[in-house]
C-alpha cells in the first residue's frame, strides 16, 4: 500500500487506499479548526476522483459550521485569486498535481490566498493527527453556494500584466494541451481573449489524462510532433492542477519547463520589473538569475517548495519569483505558481521583441541541469554533507534545505527526501558532462 504523504502545505495518497473519504473529512477538520472565520472555498482538478473528494470534504466543512464556495473544476493559482476576491478565510484545492490517476491530494491556502506557509501548515498537520476537529451543533451547521465564475478575476489579473493589445495585433497560433486536467477552461478564455487562434488539446477536464500527466520532454513527444506539424507560434503544456508550464517552439523542440521562468523574468526586467529581487528555489536553474544580473537585480535563493519561494518573495518585496518546475510567480497576480501569467507574458514578450520563441530560448544563458538519486537513510545525512563540504572546499556553502555548493559557474544541490530514504543529488553546469560529474563526485562520497 502507498504511504500517505502529509506536508505542512496539505496531503497526497492513493484514492481508497490511503486517501480516504475519512481521512479528507479529518484533515479539513482540522484545518476549519485553525484558520479564522470566514467562507471557505472549495476546488479540484479534473481528476475522477475529485467530485467524490469534494463532496466529503464540502460537508466535512459544513459540519464545522463553515460555509463553503464551490468553485467546482478550477486550476490551482484560480483559487488563490478567489481566496482573496471572496474575503475567504482560506481555501481547499482537492489534486494531485502531476501524480498518476490512482493519486488525488488536499493543497491548503491561507486568507492571503497563499498555499499554507510552514508554521501554519504544521498546526493543522498536528492537528490531524491528533484529531483535532471543530464540529458544531445541528443549528450551526454552514452551507454550500456555487461560484457563478471562479475564473473571471483570475483572468483579468493575469491580462492586466501585459499589452493586450499588441498581443492581438499578433493573432498567434497556439497550441494548448490541458491533458485533460484544469487548465482548459481558463487556459483556452485567456488565449481567445488575447486574440490567438486556439488548438485546444485536451480541454475537458475529465482526468482522463492522454499521456503522463507531469509535462517533460518524454511525456510531451506527441504534443511536440503535432506542434511541429502544424503553424503554431507555439505550445503550452500544462500539469493537471495548472501551476506548471512546459513550452514547445514552433519547431515541435521541448523547451521545457525551466525555461518558461527565465523567459518569464526576461520580460519581467524588460518592463522595468527590477525594483525588488527575484526570488527563485535552491533546485532551479541559474538562468533566470542569470538574466535578472544583466539589469543589475539581485537573486535570492529559497529552500524548495512554493511556499519557502512566496515566503522569501514577501519578506523581500520580490519584484518577481518562482520555481524551476514551470511555474512562475507573479506578485501582482498572486504569491502561486501560475501556467496562465507564464502563457500570457511569454505571449507578451514574443510580441515586444518581435521573435520566434526558438530563438528567444536560444538567447537566454545555455546552461545543463541532470539529476540523480541514491538510497541513504536520514541519519546519514549529516556526516554525508561534512564529507561534502571537505572535499568541496572552494565553493560557497548554503545550508537548511539539504547542501548546496555554489561556483562561479556551477552549482550542487544534494537533499534528502522528504517522503523516502534517499538523497537527491542535482547539479548545473555548462554542460551536461560537467553537471553529471559533479553529481557523479558527490554520490562517490555518500559513503565513507
Amino acid at each position: 500500500m502507498s504511504k500517505l504523504i502529509i506536508s505542512v502545505s496539505g496531503l497526497r495518497g492513493v484514492v481508497g487506499e490511503t486517501l480516504t473519504p475519512d481521512v479528507a473529512c479529518r484533515f479539513v477538520a482540522s484545518f476549519a479548526a485553525s484558520v479564522p472565520p470566514g467562507p471557505i472555498v472549495v476546488g479540484r482538478d479534473g481528476r475522477t476522483t475529485g467530485p467524490m473528494l469534494g463532496a466529503a470534504i464540502m460537508a466535512a466543512l459544513n459540519a464545522c459550521g463553515r460555509d463553503v464556495i464551490d468553485a467546482g473544476v478550477a486550476a490551482t493559482p484560480t483559487i488563490g485569486v478567489m481566496v482573496r476576491e471572496r474575503s475567504a478565510a482560506g481555501a481547499v484545492q482537492i489534486s494531485a498535481s502531476h501524480n498518476p490517476p490512482p493519486y488525488n491530494g488536499i493543497k491548503l491556502f491561507g486568507m492571503s490566498g497563499r498555499v499554507l506557509d510552514a508554521e501554519s501548515g504544521a498546526k493543522i498537520r498536528d492537528g490531524y493527527l491528533n484529531g483535532t476537529a471543530a464540529w458544531c451543533a445541528f443549528d450551526a451547521i454552514g452551507s454550500t453556494t456555487r461560484d457563478a465564475d471562479p475564473h473571471a478575476g483570475h483572468l483579468e489579473k493575469v491580462l492586466a500584466t501585459i499589452d493586450v493589445d499588441l498581443v492581438r495585433e499578433k493573432a498567434f497560433h497556439v497550441l494548448i494541451d490541458s491533458n485533460h486536467g484544469a487548465g482548459g477552461i481558463l487556459g483556452k478564455r485567456l488565449l481567445d481573449s488575447l486574440g490567438c487562434v486556439v488548438e485546444a488539446v485536451g480541454e475537458e477536464p475529465t482526468g482522463l489524462f492522454a499521456h503522463v500527466p507531469e509535462p517533460t520532454a518524454d511525456n510531451l513527444t506527441e504534443i511536440a510532433s503535432r506542434v511541429a506539424g502544424s503553424e503554431c507560434a507555439i505550445g503550452f503544456c500544462q500539469d493537471p492542477d495548472a501551476d506548471r508550464l512546459a513550452l514547445i517552439d514552433e519547431n515541435g523542440r521541448y523547451i521545457g519547463e525551466e525555461a518558461t521562468l527565465a523567459l518569464c523574468v526576461t520580460r519581467a526586467m524588460m518592463v522595468g520589473r527590477t525594483s525588488g529581487p527575484i526570488v527563485i528555489n535552491g533546485a532551479t536553474s541559474s538562468m533566470s538569475g542569470l538574466v535578472a544580473a544583466q539589469h543589475g537585480v539581485k537573486t535570492l535563493r529559497s529552500a524548495v517548495g512554493e511556499a519557502n519561494v512566496a515566503d522569501m518573495m514577501i519578506a523581500n518585496e520580490a519584484s518577481y519569483g518562482g520555481e524551476g518546475n514551470g511555474g512562475p510567480i507573479d506578485p501582482t497576480v498572486g504569491y502561486v505558481r501560475d501556467s496562465f501569467v507564464g502563457m500570457a507574458q511569454v505571449l507578451d514578450l514574443m510580441a515586444r521583441t518581435g521573435k520566434p520563441l526558438s530563438q528567444l530560448a536560444d538567447e537566454l544563458p545555455q546552461l545543463a541541469i541532470h539529476k540523480d538519486k541514491a538510497e541513504i537513510s536520514v541519519e546519514q545525512l549529516p556526516a554525508i554533507f561534512e564529507r561534502l563540504q571537505e572535499y568541496f572546499r572552494d565553493a560557497e556553502v548554503q545550508t537548511g534545505d539539504g547542501l548546496r555548493l555554489q561556483w562561479d559557474d556551477r552549482w550542487l544541490l544534494v537533499r534528502g527526501s522528504n517522503t523516502e530514504p534517499m538523497v537527491r543529488m542535482i547539479a548545473e553546469a555548462e554542460t551536461v558532462a560537467k553537471a553529471k560529474s559533479l553529481c557523479d563526485t558527490a554520490a562517490g562520497l555518500l559513503n565513507p
